[in-house]
């Protein structure tokens, strides 16, 4: 019986340092900064998308990364590695780009802390 004792608290003591440490890991990976996506869209259908190499010339005039340029429907899509990037981008295409148009972020659906967020944003409703 004596054997089995130490034995025994050395096992629960380690399983719940390996519990702590994939707590932690993953609450690390969830705080970290996500990638960011800006979406430029026409106010009305008779203004045309901005290209995205006048785009990317005003970005980079301005020292700002992006990851990619892509155009999906009637939408341009910006994406950068972090929400700060995304905001300083907003900011320059507010200045830059002519009247007409809406850049807004957009949530990027595919990542489990925005659908998370998104929930509980959508059910406060119900609550009181």
């Amino acid at each position: 019986m004596e054997l089995r004792a130490p034995f025994l608290r050395w096992v629960f003591t380690s399983l719940t340092a390996a519990a702590l440490f994939c707590v932690l890991f993953l609450a690390w990976t969830a705080v970290q900064n996500r990638e960011s996506t800006l979406a430029i869209r026409p106010l009305t259908q008779n203004i045309t998308v901005p290209d995205g190499f006048s785009i990317w010339h005003h970005l980079d005039a301005n020292g700002i990364h992006f990851k990619s340029i892509t155009p999906q429907d009637d939408t341009l899509l910006i994406k950068f590695d972090s929400s700060e990037q995304s905001a300083a981008a907003k900011a320059v295409l507010d200045r830059t780009l002519p009247q007409g148009y809406v850049i807004a972020a957009q949530d990027d659906a595919d990542t489990q802390t925005s659908a998370w967020l998104n929930r509980l944003r959508n059910s406060t409703h119900r609550f009181g």
